[in-house]
């Protein structure tokens, strides 16, 4: 992602920074490897005398992970430390509302291009993350768009929250579905998707889906490894600098945004 946005903007420099603390430490522990928070990131930029800043997250849906990168952006925006800071949008955030871009069925188109073709007695299982924001019905919503554009036999579950995979496991039985592929609806396929998803233990999606008695394929690659959901980042950037697509609430902007 970071080399495609940096062959997208050239004229811009682009910094690393992750919201996640234990991702951050298990780097340096297990790699040395040293990468800055939002407010670290921020920082260097101030100190280093930037004046237009783009904080893009590389999030799914605008869960707890990018309600802490708008906080963290926030006393910048309000001591005008920049001439302009904006936050990029994730994957999942505008449903096509009020002529604003519809950003499941964006993903949807992305993500079909990694479907297999399907017999009828075969489905699609998706495992996003989850959480207990309500920006967590983003994974509803997307199955009720991935109905609305015809990708039938196609189901999303989440790890931590809803829907789960009894939910889906239902559905597949309904539909006399015998054989599932399961894949990631996450950036990386990390550990969620390698031991909770695809791992040999008992209480993994793979294990619980073949006692349930479903022969099951996995697709260990995540989103960020798709060429059209690297395109959606990319353009996500875009309006940024554009300025277009700030969600707005009240008339005040819920995207920050400070030119």
């Amino acid at each position: 992602m970071e080399n495609k946005i940096s062959a997208a903007f050239p004229g811009y420099e682009v910094r690393r920074a992750f919201s996640s603390r234990i991702v951050i430490k298990k780097l340096m522990e297990r790699d040395g490897l040293q990468v800055d928070t939002e407010k670290q990131a921020l920082d260097k930029l101030k100190s280093e005398g930037f004046a237009e800043v783009i904080i893009q997250p590389l999030h799914v849906e605008p869960g707890d992970e990018y309600d802490k990168v708008q906080r963290a952006a926030e006393p910048y925006i309000q001591s005008k430390a920049f001439s302009s800071l904006k936050i990029g949008r994730p994957i999942l955030y505008f449903m096509g509302q009020e002529e604003r871009p519809d950003d499941y069925l964006i993903a949807i188109q992305a993500i079909q291009t990694q479907i297999p073709k399907q017999k009828n007695d075969e489905a699609i299982v998706w495992m996003g993350h989850g959480g207990n924001n309500p920006a967590n019905a983003a994974y509803a919503v997307l199955q009720m768009k991935m109905e609305d554009a015809g990708l039938s036999n196609n189901f999303i579950y989440t790890v931590e929250a809803y829907p789960n995979l009894e939910n889906v496991i239902k559905k597949l039985s309904r539909n006399k579905i015998e054989k599932v592929t399961l894949m990631p609806f996450m950036l990386v396929a990390g550990d969620h998707a390698q031991n909770d998803m695809a791992g040999d233990e008992e209480d993994s999606a793979k294990t619980i889906l073949a006692k349930a008695g479903f022969k099951v394929d996995v697709y260990l690659h995540g989103l960020g490894e798709n060429p059209g959901i690297q395109n959606i980042y990319v353009q996500h950037v875009r309006d940024a600098i554009e300025d277009k697509y700030v969600a707005r609430s009240k008339g005040k902007p819920v995207i920050p945004v400070i030119e």
